[in-house]
């Protein structure tokens, strides 16, 4: 039995470790992508079942992307597996180049991912009341894979739905990337698209990308948070949790590092402050952080405990390479009950 399906594009991220895209020689292979790598921390660290959902082109990039997969421990059996035309023309796999920056140099993705073949997936694609009849728990979506290309939006749609339909409680991630839009209706279109799905989903991950204008619109300062989450609420009524990151970055390397969130039972609380973490690799901490939520959530843990797993999952996901988390739950835990860097023998 699964307990959280992911729906989104796994792609093949190569990593120039130190150095930069465009004079490296070699690049270290990890698989990534936003709502995958929430399923593969859940399942990781948390040691929650799993599986995701997304379309891979049947070629040896696949199926390295496959393996990766499998050897994360996340459940491969809802793959689609689209057929192969030699070079790409109809199919491909969405390959991801990252720098993970440093000191004054930010951080640097570059994708390759038109025309993949989890972009193409359409409604009807998935059999969603089969993925769900199973005893499924929780369903995470979010803004990327919905970014992907307008029938993108529609699958999101109705998976969303379906998981409503049978109980399952759902998140939803804004998780905003400009290039996705670029010529598809912008930051506007964005919006329309993640208010769209957000009405399906009980959960809210990355909230603050709600609020504002459109995405990316507005900053907020700390004071502000309680009353931009507020303005969420209101635009989402029947939302039972929202949460965030909060992220002031000094430099590439270190980072202040805190989340907070909003439920009507609670009103507005406010998670574990880490100012000064350093950072490895920065990327995928924000879907570190939705892991943690999402299990301390589906454990029935008070709010506050949920924000400190996924506050404390982020800080350890950003200190090792690769989008995926390498933490395991005993340094999760220990971080939240102030653990140090000490050499444990």
């Amino acid at each position: 039995m699964i307990d959280v399906v992911a729906l989104g594009e796994v792609m093949l991220r190569l990593d120039p470790g130190e150095g930069r895209i465009s004079t490296t020689r070699t690049f270290h292979v990890w698989e990534g992508g936003g709502e995958y790598n929430v399923a593969r921390g859940l399942r990781r660290c948390f040691g929650r079942r799993t599986a995701v959902v997304t379309a891979l082109a049947d070629n040896a990039v696949g199926r390295l992307v496959e393996d990766l997969i499998l050897q994360g421990g996340v459940d491969t059996s809802l793959i689609r597996w689209v057929p192969d035309d030699g070079i790409g023309r109809t199919a491909r796999n969405g390959l991801n180049f990252v720098e993970r920056g440093f000191g004054i140099r930010g951080a640097l993705g570059v994708s390759d991912r038109a025309h993949t073949a989890v972009s193409q997936l359409r409604k009807g694609d998935v059999d969603w009341d089969a993925v769900f009849a199973g005893g499924v728990r929780w369903f995470h979506t979010g803004g990327i894979f919905a970014g992907l290309s307008d029938t993108t939006i529609e699958v999101a749609d109705e998976a969303m739905a379906a998981a409503r339909r049978h109980g399952v409680t759902v998140s939803y991630d804004p998780n905003y990337r400009a290039s996705l839009w670029a010529d598809r209706g912008g930051p506007v279109r964005a919006r329309e698209c993640d208010l769209r799905l957000a009405r399906h989903a009980d959960v809210i991950v990355g909230a603050l990308g709600l609020a504002g204008g459109h995405p990316g619109d507005t900053r907020f300062g700390a004071d502000e948070v309680a009353d931009a989450l507020a303005t969420v609420a209101d635009l989402l009524p029947e939302v039972r949790v929202l949460a965030t990151t909060l992220r002031e970055v000094p430099s590439a390397g270190v980072n202040d590092w805190t989340s907070a969130a909003w439920s009507p039972q609670t009103g507005y609380v406010t998670g574990p402050s880490m100012p000064g973490l350093h950072v490895l690799d920065r990327i995928g901490s924000g879907d570190g952080f939705a892991a943690g939520l999402i299990h301390g959530l589906l454990d029935g843990a008070p709010l506050e405990q949920a924000l400190a797993y996924g506050t404390a999952h982020g800080a350890l996901v950003m200190t090792t390479p690769g989008d995926v988390s390498m933490a395991s739950l005993a340094e999760v835990e220990a971080l939240i009950a102030g653990g140090s860097a000490r050499v444990r023998r």
